[in-house]
């Protein structure tokens, strides 16, 4: 029992020996590459090359230690800093990202590169009764509602079907995606710039929306016909239930259809039958007498 006991002490202390020798062998390594290149410092690199005018997402981008001597004036420090950003310049894999060469998402930079593959975006001119009191943001998600006339004249009917569901906004006004909230303008004697914050911002008078090209195209058909009869619903961002809905009609909102008008029955006169004529009768045979006719 006591050798047991002597042998796991042992073990014990050789292994902190053991975590000393290599601490001590790291630290000796730490300071020796300190001396020859200087203290480390976290920074933003890239992990695969960037485009020029390409929005930067988290997973191309990734923190590295780089000897502080290395480092780049205005390096990024931090994803938030980067994340969001457009690429002012190609940024090749392994490169430090350099704040003065990210542009924020604005109409200098555009939007393509945030409509995603096989969408495309269209600007619907919206006012406050039909766009929510113009509480919508951009990065919101909406459902699009259209108000048709069906029919012509006295058989015309309108009916009103959600168009499109939980469709992307990508931009109110010149507010886009991802955007810092604030716009920069002159003041009254124009020479002096003023702040101005967008986060309430109810100016703009268009929002731009992702959808497909079928979706677009109907948009357009709408758009050039009556724009006045789209409408917008504000959805929770994480709702994306898609139920169907049928139309509504006046019929389907009184609770049933309105009753048909009855068949109107003009009263007609008689017709007069004539009466069929009667038959001709057969030429009489005058009698015969003593084999002679007599006439």
């Amino acid at each position: 029992m006591g050798n047991e006991t002597r042998n796991l002490w042992l073990s014990i202390g050789a292994g902190v020996f053991a975590t000393f020798l290599l601490y001590s062998y790291s630290q000796e390594k730490k300071a020796e590459y300190d001396k020859k290149f200087g203290t480390t410092k976290r920074v933003i690199v890239a992990k695969e090359d960037i485009a020029e005018m390409q929005t930067i997402y988290d997973t191309m981008v990734e923190a590295v230690e780089k000897p502080a001597d290395f480092v780049e004036p205005e390096a990024a420090i931090t994803t938030e800093e980067v994340v969001g950003n457009v690429a002012a310049i190609p940024i090749k894999k392994g490169q430090q990202i350099v704040k003065n060469k990210l542009h924020t998402p604005g109409p200098d930079t555009g939007i393509s590169q945030q409509v995603a593959p096989t969408k495309r975006a269209i600007a619907i001119p919206i006012d406050e009764m039909r766009a929510v009191a113009k509480l919508i943001r951009p990065g919101d998600r909406i459902d699009i509602l259209a108000a048709v006339d069906i029919g012509k004249g006295v058989n015309q009917e309108r009916k009103v079907q959600t168009l499109m569901q939980d469709v992307v906004v990508l931009a109110t006004g010149v507010s886009i995606v991802n955007n810092i909230p604030r716009v920069f303008e002159l003041d009254a004697s124009g020479r002096n710039l003023i702040q101005t914050t967008l986060t309430g911002d109810t100016k703009y008078t268009t929002i731009t929306v992702e959808a497909d090209p079928k979706q677009v195209q109907d948009l357009v058909y709408i758009l050039s016909t009556a724009p006045g009869n789209l409408f917008f619903s504000l959805r929770n961002p994480n709702d994306r239930n898609l139920p169907r809905y049928p139309a509504s009609t006046v019929g389907s909102i009184v609770g049933n259809e309105l009753p048909a008008a009855p068949p109107v029955v003009i009263p007609q006169a008689p017709i007069q039958v004539a009466p069929p004529a009667p038959a001709p009768s057969a030429p009489r045979t005058p009698p015969k007498r003593n084999g002679f006719r007599t006439l």
